[in-house]
């Protein structure tokens, strides 16, 4: 199960992004289902139980700088992708 600050690829073509996409957790929750969210280099993201996990994404490891990101709510991550706080993360592995 990712915690915040794992670093992925993607196992396949998702959110309109090819197949060996990086991404960054920047989130994980307890729902119906214990989950992780996701944003990727074109700035989408999207919530993967721990099923979904292990069939679409790769650890590749865990971005320090990252793993004490503190969510609050999308619209602020999608400033913080905006501002370029995942960019380091996302383009530099």
């Amino acid at each position: 199960m990712a915690q915040v600050g794992t670093m992925v690829r993607l196992k396949v073509d998702c959110l309109g992004n090819a197949r060996g996409t990086r991404g960054v957790c920047f989130h994980v929750y307890e729902l119906d289902l214990r989950g992780a969210q996701f944003i990727f280099e074109n700035g989408n993201y999207d919530g993967f139980s721990e099923e979904d996990q292990r069939d679409f994404l790769e650890d590749i490891g865990v971005n320090e700088e990252l793993s004490t990101y503190q969510f609050k709510h999308v619209i602020q991550v999608g400033r913080d992708f905006t501002n370029k706080l995942f960019n380091k993360a996302l383009t530099n592995g």
